[in-house]
């Protein structure tokens, strides 16, 4: 135990040492999640919608119609009570919920106007504003249509309304993803080039010959960079709280339990990357251009995964990014705990064992 701590120490000395390193850890985070918090921008189509039809009449059912045909949106439930909204936002099952009035033909025909109440899931505030913008050109496109057709003239008064970001701030739906995008990156990079760096300094036969196993020396390598990417993710929660007012409106507790699975998973698969490389040029190739841009294009972060072919659609569900970017919007924007976010965290904890067993293997290869 004494020369597995000595050991850790080292790597704390050898990481504070290297100015590159440092720069690396602490000063990019903070310009990312800058730049992407106030820069990027996006457009969403193709969003899954529920109904909530309080009329059923021939009216409302070709509004419904004429939404799902425009190409724009997924009708994927009808909903029976407003009860339901709150959970299939919750879910993640809708982006966009749309409620009839009762007898909303009748009030079209008999008072000149109908109401119908547009509710969009606005963690991703550019898509609820795009969103919302959609359904309010078509149904005024449908009212025009009917005031055209029939000698009663009418109005449909859509009311709009923003759920988890009322006031669709960008940065709602970009810090979490600019945060996964810096773990990733950050946490993968790191752990890539350190046993490469022992290879290329010859300080690898040394290691070989220590009576440290293994598994000790892997963990040895990453205990240090979970330790500092983890107050990495501290750091850009309270930017994101304090520059961008972003909430925490679940438990922190489990925010912070799911970012260091995170770190963990994605230290994992920089030390994968790291026993299979040759050189530290080797490693950083691979995870910066084999993970920064499928963490930016296929994890949800810039571009929504629905409009995505379906053979990418598959691909995305190997991303770590999407599970975790799902996780931290539901706990911080959505104030969901465990029950909603299981599943993702079951999938992240079976990437970072199977990464870390394979590292175990493939380094007890190098021993043999």
């Amino acid at each position: 135990m004494k020369r597995f701590k000595s050991f850790v120490l080292k790597e704390f000395r050898h990481i504070f040492r290297d100015v590159r390193t440092v720069i690396i850890l602490f000063g990019i985070p903070v310009a990312q999640i800058l730049i992407f918090g106030y820069v990027v921008t996006n457009e969403v189509k193709d969003a899954k919608i529920a109904v909530l039809d309080l009329s059923k009449d021939e009216m409302t059912i070709e509004i419904t119609n004429k939404l799902t045909s425009s190409g724009y949106f997924l009708l994927v439930r009808n909903l029976n009570s407003e009860d339901e909204i709150e959970e299939i936002f919750r879910k993640g099952e809708a982006r966009e919920v749309i409620i009839f009035e009762p007898e909303f033909s009748s009030n079209f025909v008999k008072y000149g106007k109908a109401n119908l109440r547009i509710i969009t899931d606005a963690s991703d505030a550019n898509s609820a504003n795009m969103l919302t913008n959609y359904t309010s050109a078509i149904v005024r496109d449908y009212s025009f249509s009917q005031n055209k057709s029939s000698a009663v003239a009418g109005q449909i008064l859509a009311q709009s309304r923003m759920q988890f970001n009322q006031n669709l701030e960008g940065s709602y739906m970009f810090v979490p993803g600019t945060m996964a995008l810096i773990l990733m990156l950050v946490s993968a990079m790191m752990t890539s080039i350190s046993i490469t760096r022992e290879k290329e300094t010859g300080t690898m036969e040394v290691l070989l010959v220590s009576p440290l196993k293994p598994a000790q020396i892997i963990i040895g390598k990453v205990i240090p960079y979970v330790i500092l990417s983890f107050g990495n993710a501290i750091s850009i929660l309270i930017l994101g709280y304090f520059v961008f007012g972003l909430p925490v409106n679940g438990p922190l507790g489990l925010l912070l339990a799911e970012s260091l699975l995170f770190i963990m998973m994605a230290l994992s698969l920089g030390i994968f990357i790291s026993t299979i490389s040759k050189s530290q040029q080797v490693a950083m190739f691979i995870s910066m251009f084999a993970l920064m841009l499928p963490t930016m294009l296929l994890s949800g972060f810039i571009f929504p995964i629905e409009n995505m072919p379906e053979v990418l659609q598959w691909l995305c569900n190997v991303m770590p990014p999407k599970y975790y970017i799902t996780i931290v919007k539901n706990i911080m924007l959505k104030g969901t705990g465990f029950e909603f976010v299981w599943f993702e965290t079951l999938v992240l904890l079976g990437m970072t064992v199977f990464f870390i067993l394979l590292s175990i293997y493939k380094f007890k290869i190098r021993l043999d």
